[in-house]
């Protein structure tokens, strides 16, 4: 826990132990005593308030966790996970969108299409990717990697880390809502494997836009819903105040997500989060890739998108008895 930076008021308890054991070494090295059996002692309940602390995360405190500014995004693992990657540009019909990065990489010896949000880490880095609000143009050019990798028969990766896409009034007069839709139907259908991990935060049809996929995982303290705790919160009680409540009535944790079957699997982080060992993180993530890949590269073109198309359409169905 020393590595951390910027905690949240949940993670008081562990930042006073790690406070203590700090003094106990300092005593330690000025005074030459031992103190071996307080700091085992101190080192062993520090672990054990961590594990309890993490398992048992609100709705609430989960958002703040995919929030967390040291949090890895799409080019952190995407540095980690493969050998090489080639960044493609541009929609060919407005610009480049930099709140949405793609092009062709290699994991292991095996091409692939990656494509993710970018938020940026310093306030420079996200002016200049909007936050990772992406424009229309942003997924269309997430829309023209996807058939250039369909066209070279590569599998497609997605990495999901946005607030939303941007609502502004020229996103809107450049078809925001048509070139969202445009994805989702182009994605079910597209004849390569395609796998989506939500890395951050899973906002709205900002997030869908890339993520129709024959595989949709989570990590473990990420969120993924309609709308956001704040704006939910805004619109039901005209307040941001009640936005803990809102993540709570939301279900937007992976254990919601996975429970009402619109996501595939939960993928465990370290503990205290991604952003605590983000090599660890990024290990677990490429070998669920590869092992997706082994299964799906086998599968038939026709039965696995058939596969894709039921298991989204079932979602949100409700028979009654």
């Amino acid at each position: 826990m020393e590595q951390i930076k910027t905690s949240f008021d949940f993670e008081k308890p562990l930042a006073e132990l790690v406070q203590q054991i700090e003094k106990v070494k300092q005593v330690a090295d000025k005074t030459k005593v031992d103190m071996s059996a307080t700091l085992a002692e101190l080192e062993e309940k520090l672990e054990q308030t961590q594990k309890t602390l993490y398992s048992h995360l609100t709705g609430w405190q989960k958002v703040q966790m995919s929030r967390h500014p040291e949090r890895p995004q799409t080019l952190d693992y995407i540095s980690m996970i493969c050998d090489d990657f080639i960044e493609m540009h541009g929609d060919r019909t407005v610009g480049d969108d930099k709140a949405i990065i793609g092009g062709f990489a290699t994991i292991d010896g095996k091409t692939v299409m990656i494509i993710g949000h970018q938020k940026g880490k310093n306030t420079k880095e996200r002016q200049y990717r909007n936050f990772g609000m992406a424009n229309p143009e942003g997924y269309r050019k997430a829309l023209r990697l996807m058939r250039l990798a369909e066209k070279f028969n590569k599998p497609v990766i997605s990495f999901i880390d946005t607030m939303g896409a941007y609502p502004g009034l020229e996103a809107e007069e450049r078809g925001q809502g048509e070139a969202i839709a445009r994805n989702l139907l182009e994605m079910s259908v597209l004849k390569v494997p395609i796998l989506c991990f939500v890395v951050g935060e899973g906002a709205s049809g900002g997030a869908l836009g890339i993520g129709i996929g024959d595989k949709v995982y989570m990590l473990e303290h990420t969120w993924y819903s309609v709308i956001s705790p704040e704006s939910c919160s805004s619109i039901l009680w005209r307040s941001w105040d009640y936005k803990e409540r809102a993540a709570e009535c939301l279900k937007l944790t992976s254990d919601d997500m996975f429970e009402n079957k619109l996501i595939d699997g939960i993928i465990k982080e370290p503990l205290g989060g991604a952003h605590q060992n983000p090599e660890q993180m990024a290990g677990t993530i490429k070998k669920q890739i590869l092992d997706d890949l082994k299964t799906l590269t086998k599968e038939k073109t026709e039965k696995m998108i058939a596969t894709r198309i039921d298991k989204f359409c079932t979602m949100g169905v409700v028979v009654e008895g």
